[in-house]
């Protein structure tokens, strides 16, 4: 693989090194709609030591250097776009109708004294209803345009995919800012002190949709994307 620097883009490390994704997830580094900007600025950007987080990289590189993971980055263009839309579009569907109901419920029991969780409960109502609508629209008009764009790159096709990608990439910016906001909200997901087993159940989910989503944008932004404007 390139060698990484604190040179690299950040987006440009994730894609060579998903396991990488972690990392700047819990060091609050956005790899996906952020990510085209060297790891050295993303570092001091969190007043972090980019040499530190560099280090932390290439240990991550090593763990992995004898394991054999399927790397979705090198799939080709139509298995690229059916793996984001099982992986990721079908477990949306099923995720976020049953998670609402749990959020409902920590809400109706401690809300009253922690009115914090009704700012994560619209935080919630309102990324799941973009979510949703945003993975029907690329499944249903985006991603066959770029399938047939990027199999036969004509001009007329070119300047219809171009403002779909572009809005594409704002409601990932945007899904991403809430993603931010739940974070900071929940204080990194910490459960307050005599948590029940419900609560418990919402913020593990609430970080793992969390993990989901930014690793599914970076596949599209830094990936599929990628490939329609190199195609450009």
């Amino acid at each position: 693989m390139t060698q990484l620097t604190i040179d690299t883009h950040v987006a440009d490390i994730v894609t060579a090194l998903p396991q990488s994704a972690d990392l700047f997830r819990n060091l609050r580094i956005d790899f996906c709609c952020g990510g085209k900007i060297a790891l050295k600025e993303a570092a001091e950007a969190r007043d972090l030591n980019p040499i530190e987080v560099l280090n932390e990289i290439k240990a991550i590189e090593i763990n992995q250097g004898n394991q054999s993971a399927v790397d979705p980055a090198t799939f080709g263009n139509k298995t690229l776009v059916a793996y984001i839309q099982e992986k990721y579009h079908e477990c949306l569907r099923e995720e976020l109708p049953t998670l609402s109901q749990y959020v409902s419920t920590i809400v109706n029991v401690h809300g009253d004294w922690q009115p914090h969780l009704y700012r994560i409960q619209e935080i919630f109502d309102e990324l799941s209803k973009e979510l949703l609508e945003h993975t029907e629209d690329e499944d249903k008009n985006v991603f066959p345009l770029i399938l047939e764009f990027l199999g036969n790159p004509q001009e007329e096709i070119k300047e219809t995919v171009r403002p779909h990608v572009f809005e594409l990439e704002e409601e990932h910016e945007n899904a991403g800012k809430l993603l931010f906001e739940l974070r900071d909200i929940t204080n990194n997901f910490t459960l307050p002190e005599g948590a029940c087993a419900t609560y418990s159940l919402v913020y593990a989910r609430l970080e793992q949709l969390e993990k989901d989503t930014f690793n599914h944008v970076h596949l599209e932004n830094n990936v599929l994307f990628d490939r329609v404007r190199n195609a450009i």
